[in-house]
């Protein structure tokens, strides 16, 4: 209960911090460069600014939120843990051969679920974590493996890209949905016509953001075959395709307390054909499939 309740609180402080730094920005944009955002011109820069300025707001606090929300504890390099200082080495060798210009903190997370991640905003500032279930259940073979992908994502950029994507979507879905409920709310009595506007704005973003998550989770799926192929590089395929095949061999891919994080993870579960749109991940009888087949 009380872990539920800080990460309720931790949510709710990361965004009311997003809208006070947004405000000030049009604050800023209002008084000193005399934008109008009555004007069509300050409605793209009010979405501008509010869609890609969120996204990137949460890409720079991501690592601090991974921390706090899923209690993950950064390992100090020199630990005396044969283990934990082993995951270290392994982490850093890998990002060596990634050549990422500054070493990944490397964090370790109590969960039984058999996962891990990567985050951070960039790749000097990244955090690669692992739960307790994956060091527990898989080899070591398949743990090198999984710390592949995830040196990958980092290695690719894929935090940033993804943020970017998203908050393209966010812009265009604040946009379409203002200039559609301009044009409809116009052919209402003028009496109900704020009212009427303010909802169809609600409902609009609502049904748009849906539709926007589908091109974002298109994008996040291809990220995934494109990471699965740098861990095979750099842990080889035989771990690559071993760490893969066990985790389709867990029961649980992804903790449901920890939902909100899965798209950070290394797997997924869409649960049907409809869900897989909406998923991050691709189911992962193909992963290893497109893997087993890649050329590298």
């Amino acid at each position: 209960m009380f872990a539920m309740s800080k990460r309720v609180f931790l949510f709710v402080l990361v965004n009311i911090l997003i809208i006070t730094t947004l405000m000030i920005t049009f604050g800023i944009l209002s008084s000193f460069f005399g934008i109008d955002f009555d004007s069509m011109t300050g409605l793209i820069v009010f979405c501008a600014v509010f869609g890609m300025g969120g996204a990137f707001i949460s890409l720079g606090l991501s690592r601090i939120m991974a921390k706090k929300m899923m209690g993950v504890r950064v390992i100090d390099p020199q630990t005396r843990d044969p283990q934990l200082r082993d995951l270290v080495e392994t982490v850093h060798d890998l990002a060596r051969r990634a050549r990422l210009p500054v070493m990944p903190e490397v964090g370790i997370y109590d969960s039984p679920e058999v996962n891990a991640f990567a985050t951070g905003p960039s790749k000097r500032r990244s955090l690669v974590a692992v739960s307790t279930g994956l060091l527990r259940r898989m080899s070591k073979g398949q743990v090198d493996g999984v710390l592949g992908h995830e040196v990958a994502h980092i290695a690719n950029g894929d935090m940033v890209t993804m943020t970017l994507i998203q908050g393209i979507i966010n812009a265009l879905v604040m946009f379409l949905a203002r200039i559609i409920a301009g044009v409809a709310s116009a052919q209402v009595d003028a009496r109900y016509r704020p009212w009427v506007h303010f909802g169809l704005i609600i409902g609009l973003q609502i049904i748009l953001s849906i539709l926007g998550s589908i091109v974002v989770n298109y994008f996040s799926r291809a990220r995934e075959y494109r990471a699965d192929r740098g861990g095979a590089k750099l842990a080889g395929r035989e771990n690559m395709v071993s760490a893969l095949k066990a985790l389709a061999g867990t029961t649980s891919y992804v903790d449901q307390e920890h939902e909100s994080m899965a798209s950070l993870k290394i797997s997924g579960k869409p649960k049907s054909a409809l869900q897989f749109l909406f998923s991050t991940h691709p189911p992962l009888e193909e992963r290893i499939r497109r893997l087993e087949n890649a050329a590298l």
